[in-house]
Parts: C-alpha cells; structure tokens; sequence
C-alpha cells in the first residue's frame, strides 16, 4: 500500500513538472503555424494569463498598487473638489454625487462624509484669505495623482517617457470636464429604466425580470467603458481597440464582482469596529482602493500582453542579451531607418522595425529609448496619426559611422568617480578602451552605417 502511494506520489510530481516545463519553455516555442488550429485559442489564452500573471508579479504591481492608493487618499478630497467644481458649472452637481454613491455603493458612508470636506474645501477655496496657495494645493494634489497613474501605465507599457506637458494639460483638462457628464449620463440610465419599468412595463412579471437584469447591467457597463478609455487613452503608445476591450471587459468584471463581495463582507468586518472604533471606515477604505488599483492594474498588464504576446517568445532573456549583441542590434536599426529615410518613407514605429527585423519587442523598445536617450535617435509625431510615437536618426547619414554609434553607446552614461584610472590604473583603462577596439581586417570603423 506504501509502495503505490510512493508511485503515486511520484507519477504525480512527473505530470507537475511537465506542466511546469510547458509553461515556463514549451509553449513559448509554439509558433501559431505549429498549433492545431483547434488548439490555437486555449494556447494563446494560457500564454496570455500565464504571462500576465508572471508579469504582474515580478513587476512588483502590488507595491505600485499600494502607491496609487496612498496618493488617491492624498488627492480624494482634491479630486473630488475639481470634479464638483465643474459639474457645478453645468448645473449637475446633484447627479454627480448620486452617481458616485451609486457606482460605489460599498462607500456610500464614506462618500457622505467626503463630500462634507469637499463642501468645506471649496468655501475655503472661494473665500478663504489665502485663496491662491488654496487653489494650488488642490491642483498640485490631484495632478501628481493623475501623473502617477499616468507614469505606472507607461512603466507597464515599456513607453520610456511621458506626453509633453502641454498635451497633458490639455488631456486633465478634458478629462475632468468629461467625467462629470459620464458620470450624470450614468445617472439617468438608472433614472430612465426605473421609469420605463414602472410606467411601459406594466405588471408584466418576466418583463420586469429582464429589465431588472439589463438594468443591474448599467455599472458593468459603464465600468468596462471607463476602463477600456483608460488602457486605451492613459499610456503614451498606440494601444489597439481589441486589447483594451478585452481587459477592460475582463477587469470590469472582476472589479463587479470584488465590489459585490466587499459589499456583503462589510457587514462581517464591521466587528472591527470594537477595535478601530470610528476610525474603522478607514482600513475598510484602504482595502477597497488597493484591490480596485490590484485590479485596475492587472488589467492593463493583460492589454500589454494581449497585444505584444508574440514578444515573449524569449520571456526576458530579451533583455538580458550580451554587450556584444545589443550593439549590433543598435547598429542594424540604425540601418534600416537611414534606408527608409533614402526612399522617401515615413519613421518607423517601434513594433514595425520589430516586425521587419524579427527583433524581440522588449529587446528593441529598451534599445531605442537607450539610443533616443543618448542622442542617436528623435522621436517624431505626425498630425495624421495622433499619438502615435515614430523614430528616426538624429544625425545625418554621413555623420552616422560605426565608431560614432559604438562610442556614443560606450560613452553614455557618468564617469566621474574616485578611481584613479589616469595614474595608478592606467594601463588597466588603455586595456580597457584597446579591447574596444574593432576588428579593422573585417571592416572599417570609419564604415558608414547606411552603407552596411
């Protein structure tokens, strides 16, 4: 009897490590021509989810979720403040709150209270003796929140830097005279169907269920919508329709479901009220925005993995290549972009010089925002195509040497420290910068790029 459980539990730790080998190499080397058809959706999916869960983890997601949560505490009254201020301007203050108390109906208590201080902090704001330090404090609080969110989406998306900040501005500006509107319309769905149910439905019972169906849909709704214009619209790259729907369909109902639960646990956890007595709504806060940000978070790590999941196919080896490997795939962009620049072409965008060159997309994006922060490279916009970011030499072709690139590569970067290379290491650094040197019998330094 021992023995067969020995052998089951060893048959059972074979099956787990295959299991462990197919995710982690396996299915990675599975290119879409190499899976049956019938195979390649659920394939795609596990790489997906397994690649966004790894992804989430070992980029420490959770710490940039509780960041985001201690600056929205900082910036809530602020925000709110804003929002209110706005919405007052259009008449529709009063919406603008039963919207929120309806969209967060697990903060109704707290909100009440919230809206209290912001009541508080725009008398203080209008007419209060110190009305400009007032007015930017509030701004100052609620735009390091937006940037911080801003700058965590970028960091997900590998965009390197951040909109200029005249764009920015301009996109807070109609963001916060937007919300207000999408949060009333919100309000008058719930509103309108209420109306429609007692007036034109009758006392038609199953019609009453279906309408009570579609209209506890309204929050989904207009949960996945605000999420899908955040992983669309937030991070400073091209992200595609398809991706932000998906995650923003998928973290719409995760984040349903969440505040459903929390909803009924409050009334479990409300026994920490012997503990934190009216500090209590405090932790339960704390909790709510953490897992929100959790999941607002994830969701835009599955947007990026759902668009660039042929990126992995080399998981991080791809930015773990040698010295040696990364110079000459700075040298083999450079050269397909002087060439496009001969014929005439618009500037490539990061994922078609990764498409044409077969190069991974982590590899390439940490390559050009190295070069672009050297000096190698410019980023340029076009009218026609909005936000999207596009690369091009910031030299001239005739400047544009293998030397000039490997030295400008070498040379990045500070080299002012205390040892003492000029006298007692000497010939430690003349080793150094001789071993630099190229193998001249293949080809000259002096070699244009385009010519290569």
């Amino acid at each position: 009897m021992r023995y067969i459980d020995e052998k089951r539990i060893r048959g059972s730790r074979y099956y787990l490590l295959r299991l462990w080998r197919f995710l982690r190499l396996d299915m990675w080397r599975l290119t879409p021509e190499e899976t049956p058809k019938s195979l390649r959706l659920f394939v795609g999916t596990i790489k997906v989810l397994y690649q966004t869960t790894l992804s989430f983890i070992e980029d420490n997601l959770m710490s940039k979720a509780s960041s985001l949560t201690y600056s929205t505490v900082l910036s809530i009254v602020p925000m709110l403040a804003v929002i209110v201020g706005i919405a007052k301007g259009f008449g529709l203050q009063t919406a603008v709150r039963e919207a929120l108390v309806e969209a967060l109906p697990g903060q109704a208590e707290q909100l009440n209270q919230v809206f209290v201080y912001v009541e508080n902090y725009l008398n203080q704001v209008q007419g209060g003796l110190f009305i400009g330090l007032g007015l930017g404090v509030l701004l100052y609080t609620v735009l390091i929140l937006i940037i911080t969110i801003e700058d965590t989406f970028n960091d997900i998306w590998q965009a390197g830097h951040g909109r200029p900040w005249p764009r920015r501005i301009l996109n807070y500006l109609g963001l916060f005279i937007l919300l207000p509107l999408v949060l009333t319309t919100s309000s008058l769905m719930t509103i309108l169907t209420s109306a429609v149910r007692t007036t034109i439905l009758g006392d038609i019972a199953i019609l009453h269920k279906l309408f009570n169906g579609a209209t506890m849909l309204i929050p989904l709704v207009v949960s996945v919508m605000i999420l899908v214009c955040l992983y669309m619209f937030l991070p400073n790259v091209k992200v595609k329709f398809v991706p932000a729907l998906i995650s923003g369909i998928f973290s719409g109902i995760g984040y349903q479901i969440f505040q459903t639960l929390y909803i009924n646990g409050v009334i479990w956890i409300s026994k920490y009220n012997a503990i934190y007595g009216s500090f209590a709504a405090f932790p339960l806060l704390l909790l709510w925005l953490q897992l929100s940000w959790t999941i607002v978070l994830y969701g835009a790590q599955l947007s990026y993995a759902i668009q660039n999941i042929s990126s992995y196919a080399f998981g991080k080896t791809a930015l773990h290549a040698s010295r040696r490997y990364q110079d000459f795939v700075c040298l083999l962009i450079l050269n397909r972009m002087l060439k496009r620049m001969d014929e005439g072409v618009r500037a490539y965008n990061i994922d078609e010089i990764s498409a044409e060159c077969k190069i991974p997309l982590r590899m390439s994006t940490s390559l050009i925002n190295r070069m672009e922060n050297v000096g190698l490279l410019v980023s340029v916009r076009y009218s026609d195509d909005g936000e999207e970011i596009f690369y091009q030499p910031a030299y001239s072709a005739e400047r544009l040497t293998i030397f000039f690139v490997v030295s400008a590569l070498d040379n990045y970067g500070p080299e002012d420290f205390r040892i003492d290379r000029r006298v007692r290491y000497k010939t430690v650094w003349q080793a150094m910068q001789s071993s630099r040197g190229l193998n001249q019998d293949i080809i000259s330094p002096d070699t244009l790029i385009r010519d290569l």
